[in-house]
């Protein structure tokens, strides 16, 4: 019986991820995963989609003012890159270790083969 709740939403990238942006108004830009909302299907790059937010004064900021911070975007317009730092699509592959035999999957770049986690 397939699993109707408690689904894992797996993404390709994960946090402390270098991506390239390929699609919306920062194409091209790269920077380092922030933070992923895997149920959102969003991520926060850093340095891409800056936005204002008005801050009210508060101990850390006594004056209060205008904030530039980063907005989510959808995770389909980023690409993890590979060691050469260029974008690659990702693929999954299980390694089993042969001391334990046991196994977990690892997230490999398809244009060069290398490990990416």
């Amino acid at each position: 019986m397939p699993r109707t709740s408690n689904k894992q939403n797996k993404l390709h990238v994960r946090k402390g991820d270098m991506v390239r942006v390929i699609a919306g108004n920062d194409r091209g830009k790269e920077g380092k995963v922030l933070r992923v909302y895997p149920r959102k299907q969003r991520v926060i790059v850093e340095g891409v989609n800056m936005r204002i937010r008005h801050r009210k004064p508060t101990p850390a900021l006594p004056q209060g003012g205008r904030v530039e911070q980063e907005a989510p975007i959808h995770v389909s317009n980023v690409m993890p890159l590979d060691g050469d730092g260029n974008p690659t699509r990702v693929g999954r592959k299980w390694i089993e270790d042969p001391e334990t035999g046991r196994g977990h999957w690892i997230r490999y770049a398809k244009t060069t083969g290398q490990e990416l986690d």
